[in-house]
């Protein structure tokens, strides 16, 4: 019996191309002006040459998923195959992700290349520190956070309540000590002591804003209006009052050009941000996603965790910030996790069990009815694994059928791209029966901001109603007050379920959806609605993904995968 290669086994044996035989292929010149090599296999596009780039007729699709299980959904290694696919069969197609964050690596989740035979590579450096864009956005925030204390040490001119200071530490690490911390203890005159914390570099404000701006002169406006801060006369502080939008977008120079790399198939990626999803808006960066639309006939693009964390906030902020939308979604399904949202524990997925994937289901169908809200066609992509029967496969592609939905078997994981043609196939019929003019937000720019937050727990989720106190819709009426309510909202909440509780799996109902905190992120444009329990600086598990992380005797990387 053939032993089964892992990730990093597979990607190692990879054909990699030179990264300018790729982009050449995609009809980038090879030329300076174009792109910048970064090393032998990674390239940063150059904005000058992003500029000169025309508006072609593309399709833009999402790949979102069924909520999250610990048995694996692979939205990443189907976004890779689907992408594969497409130009195995005569499309070109560039495939859009978000970079990876090194908490998650050294923790618990892993890192965000794909799988098998349908990864980004090189997978080692786009895992790890890739082209240091991370350490860039972690230095700029930190910076913002040195401006403020040393304001307030050099005699606080913007008098600053050091107890309203909203703007927090981040490092691109799982670290619970850090949540909260004291500061300024050393003995200085000057010295004032106060009460901080850290969250991960993926839900800085910093990281949305990269996310969300069409240029660099957009990235400094908006870092500009970034809240820090209350005066002791509760007047807003922004960043741009401490001057700091200038050397913080100097950080971000180099950042914010899009990152390109291959796939195992040797076509082109561009992989740039990375937001959590259940803590931000959970999408790859703007400007990576317009750069392939110029550059290719169909852009595959993810969503963080489910669809109705990443794909509702990837059309009710990002599209509506960037002014695009998809031609179609792509719902990827995994019969090993709807038969966990059936009820089965880990331990039992292997053997076949019909009757827990059919109680599984109601989850897949809720996905597929949210994603219709917006007026989009979806169909859904069977990720397969080795134990799955012909019979639970029926059982997924008959209920998708009686919905009016194909739902395609995928082996990219095994048989890369061919193993996505159907899938692929299915896409493009969806694509050309597409109306865009159907496409619709959720809620408008002018809906309250209580109703925005109502209409998503109950569209979404599934919600009875929401509970908010008194103290929290004051600050909405001053949110609101102070010309922020047009603003779309960011659910914060776990992932692993339509609740508030990640225990409770499947397509729950009549829960209420609990309101803890509003964060105004005034650079980013959005209200951050934190919910339930979520933690915005994660922990690292009992054994986590570090301790089987080393260098051998011949110094390659092992126990990243």
């Amino acid at each position: 019996m053939n032993k089964i290669k892992s990730d990093i086994e597979i990607a190692r044996a990879a054909d990699i191309k030179p990264i300018v035989d790729v982009l050449v292929k995609f009809n980038v010149p090879d030329k300076p002006f174009a792109f910048s090599p970064m090393g032998r296999h990674i390239a940063k596009l150059n904005l000058e040459y992003i500029s000169t780039l025309k508006e072609k007729k593309s399709n833009l699709i999402l790949v979102t998923a069924i909520t999250p299980t610990s048995a694996g959904e692979g939205k990443t290694t189907t976004s890779v195959g689907l992408s594969d696919a497409f130009n195995k069969i005569g499309k070109q197609s560039i495939v859009c992700l978000r970079e990876p964050s090194l908490g998650p690596s050294f923790g618990m989740k892993g890192g965000a290349a794909g799988g098998g035979y349908a990864q980004v590579i090189p997978m080692e450096q786009i895992n790890l520190h890739f082209t240091g864009d991370f350490h860039a956005i972690t230095t700029a925030h930190n910076l913002l956070s040195a401006l403020i204390d040393n304001h307030i040490y050099w005699g606080n001119k913007l008098n600053i309540d050091p107890k309203s200071i909203v703007w927090k530490r981040v490092v691109d690490l799982n670290d619970r000590a850090l949540r909260k911390i004291e500061i300024n203890l050393e003995k200085l005159k000057a010295n004032t002591p106060r009460s901080d914390s850290f969250d991960i570099t993926v839900a800085s404000e910093v990281m949305a804003i990269f996310c969300l701006s069409n240029s660099i002169q957009e990235l400094e406006e908006k870092i500009g209006n970034i809240t820090v801060a209350y005066s002791k006369d509760k007047k807003p502080i922004y960043a741009k009052d401490l001057k700091a939008q200038g050397p913080m977008t100097v950080l971000l120079k180099e950042a914010v050009r899009p990152n390109v790399v291959q796939t195992l198939e040797n076509n082109l990626a561009i992989i740039h941000g990375g937001p959590f999803a259940n803590i931000a808006h959970g999408c790859n960066s703007i400007l990576a996603t317009k750069t392939a639309l110029k550059l290719s006939e169909y852009v595959i693009t993810e969503a963080g965790f489910g669809a109705d964390l990443g794909a509702e906030k990837f059309l009710d902020i990002k599209c509506r910030k960037a002014g695009i939308q998809p031609s179609c979604v792509v719902l990827v399904a995994t019969i090993r996790a709807l038969k966990m949202h059936g009820g089965l524990e880990k331990e039992n997925l292997k053997d076949e069990n019909t009757d827990a994937l059919k109680k599984g289901l109601p989850n897949l169908e809720r996905h597929i009815e949210n994603i219709k809200k917006f007026g989009l066609e979806v169909v859904v992509g069977i990720n397969h694994f080795i134990t799955d029967t012909d019979s639970e496969v029926k059982i997924i592609q008959d209920h998708c059928s009686k919905l009016g939905v194909k739902a395609s078997l995928c082996t990219h994981w095994s048989d890369g791209g061919s193993g996505a043609k159907d899938l692929a196939n299915n896409v493009v019929k969806l694509c050309k029966k597409s109306d865009k003019s159907k496409f619709k937000y959720l809620y408008s720019e002018e809906t309250p901001i209580l109703e925005k937050i109502e209409k998503i727990a109950k569209e979404i989720y599934n919600a009875k109603g929401i509970e908010v106190d008194e103290q929290i819709k004051e600050q909405i009426k001053k949110i609101e007050k102070a010309g922020f309510g047009r603003f779309p909202v960011c659910i914060a909440k776990t992932q692993y379920s339509f609740s508030t509780d990640p225990k409770i799996k499947g397509a729950p109902s009549d829960h209420t959806l609990s309101v803890r905190e509003i964060r105004l992120s005034s650079g980013a444009e959005f209200l951050v609605v934190v919910c339930g329990s979520i933690m915005t600086m994660p922990g690292l598990p009992k054994f986590p993904a570090a301790d089987n992380i080393k260098l051998n005797k011949k110094g390659d990387i092992e126990g990243l995968f």
